[in-house]
């Protein structure tokens, strides 16, 4: 039997005056899956993001999730509808917790949860992000890795089908990446689709069902992780030696 797609992208393309971003960028993803998308600076990874949760409108295409266009929309809406994004610099509320933080997440997520309701849907995610014991804790205080877990506790308080994640283990050491990818992991044996930009090619061996690969604005490659790392326009474009050690 076929796999659900929970999200088809057709011929999307952004420009920004005469800069082309985004060129005819097509591609699906199953429901249940990660799909991930890489490529080198600037070839339009967080551009296509942007375009995807309603933060910037496609210049031209389809973005086709749960059979219902998106693009058009505005980001609240989006969100609503189950689609969010982190960010690749973390952007908490730093005066506030870390479960204050994760609150705003839930009351504007797409289910809108107020009071106890809420608090029991922070709670639990702050239990699958591994932040219980930091509840209380100012944001500021955090160290990068617990940031970047604060980040995806956030978004996936509000409650997404499809969670999308911008470079969530930029900076982070060894061991940090192992638990972010167990992290994600378990985000998508709970059910949420998971699409994330990352440039960690172990991290995206690990984890993909599938990979993009996009070179100034353009799909260059798409298919599973390895094959798709060993393409040989991959290599010239971005990962170089890098990809024949980790996909040998």
């Amino acid at each position: 039997m076929a796999a659900e797609r929970i999200l088809e992208v057709q011929g999307l393309g952004k420009r920004f005056g005469g800069l082309v971003a985004l060129d005819g960028v097509s591609f699906h993803v199953d429901k249940g899956s990660i799909f991930s998308v890489i490529g080198p600076n600037g070839a339009g990874k967080t551009t296509l993001f942007s375009c995807l949760v309603g933060s910037q409108r496609p210049t031209t295409g389809s973005i086709l999730f749960k059979g219902r266009e998106l693009a058009g929309l505005r980001n609240d809406q989006v969100v609503e509808l189950g689609l969010v994004r982190t960010h690749q610099i973390v952007r908490p509320f730093r005066d506030m917790t870390v479960a204050d933080n994760v609150a705003v997440g839930s009351l504007f997520g797409s289910r809108h949860r107020r009071g106890a309701d809420a608090r029991v849907r922070v709670a639990a995610v702050l239990e699958r992000a591994g932040l219980a014991a930091r509840a209380g804790a100012l944001a500021r205080t955090l160290s990068i890795g617990d940031l970047k877990r604060l980040e995806i506790a956030r978004a996936l308080a509000t409650e997404p089908d499809v969670l999308c994640l911008d470079e969530v283990m930029g900076g982070l050491n060894p061991s940090e990446i192992e638990g972010a990818m167990q992290l994600i992991r378990d985000i998508r044996a709970s059910g949420v689709t998971v699409l994330m930009i990352e440039h960690h090619v172990h991290a995206v061996l690990g984890v993909s069902d599938r990979v993009l690969v996009l070179n100034f604005g353009k799909t260059i490659a798409e298919g599973p992780p390895q094959a798709a790392l060993r393409d040989p326009a991959v290599v010239a474009a971005y990962l170089g030696d890098e990809a024949g050690g980790a996909a040998a």
